[in-house]
């Protein structure tokens, strides 16, 4: 299994890795892991919902 970076992983999303690692310290992402100061993410992890934006719900 292969690991990125939080800043790889940003890229590969489109999200700053700033973000990314808040995702990671929240443990939002499966499998991940610190090196020193630096977050291991699985290559093959999806990005998780962003919970911070309202969903609209359509109204009958």
């Amino acid at each position: 299994m292969g690991y990125m970076t939080a800043s790889q992983a940003a890229k590969k999303w489109n999200i700053s890795q700033r973000r990314v690692q808040i995702l990671c310290s929240q443990g939002r992402i499966q499998g991940t892991f610190k090196l020193g100061e630096a977050w291991a993410i699985p290559e093959a992890a999806e990005k998780p919902d962003d919970n911070r934006k309202a969903k609209k719900q359509n109204e009958k």
